[in-house]
């Protein structure tokens, strides 16, 4: 089942990706999906993001327990891990490669994913932790990965004044 976000966010999609409803495209648990619709040969490269209230917020552990989930059901190492942003408005990034099967078929996929630490604005002393994650197939991620870049810079708290 789809989810909300604790927080109001706003972002913009580049050109070629399109919103899907996440529950028909297999992907519960995330507030918003978007498709790559010129990368569907046998996988569609996919944006998604998630997030939750957190009580603590090591970002390094959220990271190992986003992997640890995915090791369910695939093979998965960690390519890439940085920690980024600030101290006020903490980060990180991380690529993970993952090979699993679709459909009876051998699947070599890359996610980036990007967490990001959101004060409540109701509430400073709660944070939100927002996942922002790019799926594709190791032969597409060079044709979308700029994409996700754009995406993630794109994102910001909503404009709470126009509630």
């Amino acid at each position: 089942m789809a989810t909300t976000l604790p927080v109001k966010i706003e972002f913009s999609l580049p050109e070629g990706w399109q919103p899907a409803p996440p529950d028909e495209v297999g992907a519960p648990g995330v507030a918003f999906i978007a498709l790559h619709s010129a990368s569907r040969e046998g996988f569609t490269a996919n944006i998604t993001i998630a997030g939750k209230m957190r009580d603590t917020i090591d970002l390094v552990a959220i990271g190992d327990e986003s992997v640890q989930r995915l090791r369910e059901a695939a093979t998965v190492s960690v390519a890439h891990r940085t920690e980024v942003g600030t101290p006020e408005a903490p980060a990180l990034t991380q690529t993970l490669r993952i090979s699993t099967s679709l459909h009876g078929r051998l699947l070599d996929l890359v996610q980036s994913q990007v967490y990001l630490v959101m004060q409540d604005v109701h509430n400073p002393a709660e944070h939100a932790v927002i996942e922002l994650v790019l799926t594709a197939k190791s032969t597409q991620i060079a044709q979308v990965e700029e994409d996700f870049k754009d995406f993630v810079r794109s994102l910001r708290p909503a404009d709470s004044s126009a509630e």
